[in-house]
């Protein structure tokens, strides 16, 4: 089945990656699992025995070695979720909205675009509800000029025209918007504020994964400026402020110099990382992973220039109430200890 065929039979691209310079042979379904969420290797499997996983535009078997610069693609009958969008009827926290913009508080959990497993209660999916005719970005998504991960919680700007949309992204581009955001992260970080530097790509064995490059041999310039605010022993409340914005930047980043964020699963700040070995105070950071069920991280201040009236807007937000409970634990267990 060539591409021709493929396309007349109204095929329909669902996944397309690119394999690294560095990419070690892997089979094609390990190599997929690695990026695709919420999937199960039998369905990847299943696809390639349907003729459906290509490599390289030739159907391929699952147990295909990907290799270097090799292009896979996932390709269904039908169309993508994602590129049939459905309004609904979400509530959204707005904080500023005229003709041009919009900035929302983005509440953790709330996936801001569909993907793979997430096709419905997303933030495009209120969007489009909320505003119609909404402009599309470069990846066809409505609106979204920048994103932050599910379970990262804060603010976003929304463009509402195609103006607005090229202006802000410009901006973005150029780096001219303000963008902090507060972590709490695992240790007692030495220096009162710094500078993290290093190319930030996906990661050659965990493909869900960002990795750090400090050579820069791969992934893209990165920087993160970070200033301490309150300590707490075996934890430590940062701000952080983005020179760039790529993918994981700050979870990846604090990693990379040995602060992991507090509770990030992926990167494996849900296991005790610093602190002592006494039952009790492995009691005390479980429960503050109940309060807490998800990476400490906020985008907190927002700020970019205004498409139409060149004005230059900065917002804030509160600190969600579930990274302030656990704030409140961590000042109340550090105060004990003294």
């Amino acid at each position: 089945m060539n591409v021709e065929e493929l396309e007349k039979d109204e095929f329909y691209e669902h996944f397309r990656y690119v394999a690294h310079e560095g990419q070690e042979p892997l089979r094609v379904d390990k190599f997929l699992m690695n990026f695709i969420e919420n999937s199960t290797r039998n369905k990847i499997q299943q696809a390639a025995k349907a003729g459906n996983v290509l490599v390289n535009e030739i159907p391929v078997k699952s147990n295909y070695k990907v290799k270097p610069n090799d292009v896979v693609r996932v390709v269904l009958s039908h169309p993508p979720h994602e590129n049939l969008l459905v309004a609904e009827d979400i509530p959204l926290d707005i904080l500023f909205e005229d003709d041009q913009v919009m900035v929302v508080n983005k509440p953790a959990g709330m996936v801001v675009h569909p993907g793979h497993g997430n096709y419905s209660g997303t933030l495009v999916n209120a969007l489009i509800h909320h505003i119609e005719n909404l402009p599309t970005n470069s990846n066809e998504r409505p609106g979204l000029v920048h994103r932050i991960d599910k379970d990262t919680s804060g603010l976003l700007v929304i463009a509402k025209t195609e103006f607005a949309m090229a202006h802000l992204s410009k901006q973005f581009f150029n780096r001219t918007t303000e963008r902090l955001y507060y972590a709490l992260v695992w240790g007692n970080i030495e220096e009162d504020e710094g500078k993290i530097e290093g190319n930030i790509g996906r990661s050659l064995k965990n493909r869900l994964q960002m990795n750090v490059f400090p050579e820069g041999d791969f992934g893209k310039h990165a920087v993160t400026h970070y200033k301490v605010l309150e300590r707490f022993s075996y934890v430590t409340l940062v701000q952080c402020k983005l020179e760039t914005g790529r993918t994981h930047q700050i979870r990846a980043h604090f990693k990379h110099i040995g602060h992991t964020l507090f509770n990030d699963e992926r990167y494996g700040g849900n296991a005790v990382l610093k602190g002592t070995t006494f039952t009790k105070y492995k009691q005390f950071v479980e429960n503050c992973f109940k309060i807490l069920p998800r990476q400490a991280l906020h985008a907190k201040t927002l700020g970019f220039e205004h498409p139409i009236t060149k004005e230059f807007l900065r917002f804030n937000c509160d600190i969600p109430q579930d990274i302030e409970q656990c704030l409140e634990k961590w000042r109340a267990y550090t105060l004990n200890q003294k």
